[in-house]
């Protein structure tokens, strides 16, 4: 009864205020209701509906994973028995964080970046992940070596820093079902992404687009581009299920994205069977190892596709990346809960 009372006070007196004042009574009324809600882990993260970037994604399938296990996970909130934390780089309300934080509570700190470098510009946000993880974190998780390295030349350390790469949902990305190799047919190239910043590749597949031997290969961009594509065949941004479709159909994945702290497309391409050429920046070689090339120069990807087509069932072999199993094992060991 009493919390009925206070939904109804509650309700009546968000109606009629301004939004940043709704804010604030949702936040009093997510505090007090917090006493009666029980879970065990919780997510402090703005989950994008797809389809949308790696983040989101990410979190969508370790929830789920944590779920299955039969974890109780809540999101943005904190519960009287709630054991742990895990809260996204600086895309979380801090003041929500801080008003729900409680001893005892274990606090994780999930970072990819460094994000003036992916970005191409420095506006702060790096320097606020760190100010974010002096303040709450007991532990940090960065998504590779290359974040961890990279953090390190810039002279940023993190509370208790441990790498943990990602992993998709192999619910929704395996290679079951896959088109069969045939070096006899048109050999059926693809590149993913949902952003226009220019490091996500656009110009490189310009480039490629106007340099394909259109004769032995076909070409295909998921995603947005800032530079147009004439022959190439553009697919608007889809969502997870259907993208792993998409995938599945192709032969060869090829990614230009600069700075990548652990990029979930190539993980996805991977997955669903596909080898890949990457750009060898960031953390692309620790993601893909031997099951593709990299080039420093676009002129090279040509060479390398044929290379590829030539090895393909033996690289495809080479194809190894986390599992979401036992990526979940580290992201529970690291929160101080019991894997099961």
């Amino acid at each position: 009864m009493r919390i009925q009372r206070e939904f109804t006070y509650y309700k009546k007196r968000i109606k009629k205020r301004t939004a940043p004042y709704r804010h604030a009574l949702n936040l009093r009324w997510d505090i007090f209701t917090a006493q009666f809600r029980q879970a065990d882990i919780a997510f402090f993260h703005r989950i994008l509906p797809p389809p949308t970037g790696g983040r989101s994604q990410f979190f969508r399938a370790l929830g789920r994973e944590m779920e299955l296990r039969g974890w109780r996970v809540e999101h943005n909130t904190i519960s009287s028995t709630t054991r742990a934390c895990l809260f996204n780089a600086s895309s979380f309300d801090r003041h929500r964080l801080r008003r729900m934080a409680r001893a005892g509570r274990r606090l994780v700190h999930r970072i990819d970046g460094p994000v003036g470098i992916y970005r191409g510009y420095d506006d702060g946000t790096d320097t606020l992940i760190q100010e974010i993880n002096k303040e709450f974190a007991d532990v940090t998780i960065l998504q590779s070596h290359y974040s961890l390295k990279k953090y390190e030349e810039l002279g940023m350390s993190f509370t208790s820093p441990h790498v943990v790469m990602n992993a998709v949902d192999p619910a929704i990305f395996y290679p079951d079902g896959r088109i069969p190799f045939n070096p006899q047919r048109a050999i059926r190239l693809v590149s993913v992404s949902w952003s226009d910043n220019p490091n996500k590749g656009a110009a490189v597949y310009k480039w490629l687009e106007e340099h394909l031997d259109w004769n032995r290969f076909e070409y295909t961009f998921v995603g947005r581009s800032p530079i147009p594509l004439e022959r190439t065949k553009t697919i608007p941004p889809v969502p997870p299920e259907q993208l792993a479709t998409i995938l599945r159909q192709h032969d060869i994945y090829v990614t230009a994205s600069q700075h990548e702290s652990c990029s979930n497309s190539v993980l996805e391409a991977l997955a669903c069977g596909l080898p890949v050429i990457y750009i060898q920046s960031g953390s692309m070689t620790e993601l893909v190892g031997e099951a593709g090339f990299g080039f420093t120069s676009r002129e090279e990807i040509p060479g390398l596709l044929e290379r590829l087509v030539n090895e393909y069932p033996n690289r495809q072999k080479y194809i190894q990346i986390p599992t979401l199993k036992d990526v979940c094992d580290q992201y529970l060991t690291l929160m101080g809960m019991p894997v099961s």
